[in-house]
């Protein structure tokens, strides 16, 4: 019986978190001939179609957005690798005055509410002369303060007796960090990069505030071009959607692996 219980339970989260992915699905190779608001639902279409797709390719040039949206995505994921992780090793491992005060600040901001700040932070990349760009778009993220916390705490979980013997060798702090301690954190490192593609790809605010040229769009925000004033096809906006996700999955399945690994390490086990 608790068996059963927990399978139900299970089914239950399943549909309530898989559950719109799979109407999406569902409604992007609907038909004319399917009735969209069918009560009940109807998820498997019964004029099934992949004419969707090609509507959206031809009304929106997808993969000059798609070329945009990596573009940023390998700035962020790049930024937030390389520098999460040495201020995540400086945060945990080196000694300087105020470094609590850092850290704290760190954690305070996250919980500072983007729109708190998205003003000043676009007179900021105004200033600086990259709004419009795909640079812009990507500098406020490349260094996201939940990031350093998660490599802060990765670092700190590795044992000081191997730096003190490393230190004892002659290692210098640079190859302390480049051989002793980044080989251990391998898999936060990829949680990060993961946690940074998604951010990067899904963002939609900050883009279109940035962005005033349809040539420089992202793919989320070049894809609610199929939302027309007047007219709205759920079918299409359905379709651009999985495309969307397309990529997000696809990344997630050849680091899967490596993601879970991350969340259950903090250093080195054993």
């Amino acid at each position: 019986m608790t068996r059963f219980f927990r399978y139900v339970i299970l089914l239950g989260f399943f549909l309530l978190l898989a559950g719109p992915l799979i109407w999406q699905l569902s409604l992007s190779f609907k038909g004319i001939g399917d009735d969209l608001y069918a009560q009940p639902p109807q998820i498997i279409p019964s004029d099934p179609t992949i004419r969707n797709y090609g509507d959206v390719l031809d009304r929106v040039p997808v993969f000059r957005y798609v070329l945009n949206s990596v573009i940023v995505a390998l700035i962020v994921v790049g930024g937030n690798i390389v520098g999460a992780t040495l201020a995540g090793y400086a945060l945990a491992r080196l000694t300087f005055r105020f470094r609590g005060l850092v850290t704290a600040l760190f954690v305070v901001a996250l919980l500072v509410p983007i729109e708190a700040i998205i003003i000043a932070q676009f007179l900021l990349v105004r200033s600086s002369g990259l709004a419009d760009t795909l640079l812009g778009v990507a500098l406020p993220t490349c260094v996201a303060a939940l990031n350093v916390l998660l490599m802060r705490n990765a670092f700190q979980g590795i044992p000081m007796e191997l730096e003190e013997a490393a230190r004892i060798d002659g290692a210098g702090v640079w190859q302390r960090f480049w051989h002793i301690c980044a080989p251990q954190v391998r898999g936060v490192m990829t949680v990060v990069a993961i946690f940074s593609f998604v951010g990067a790809w899904n963002d939609f605010l900050w883009p279109l505030i940035v962005l005033s040229g349809e040539e420089n769009y992202t793919l989320t925000l070049g894809l609610n071009r199929l939302r027309g004033t007047f007219i709205s096809d759920p079918r299409l906006v359905a379709a651009g959607t999985i495309i969307a996700l397309a990529p997000i999955l696809a990344v997630f399945a050849m680091l899967q692996r490596y993601f879970f690994k991350g969340l259950q390490a903090g250093g080195i086990k054993g």
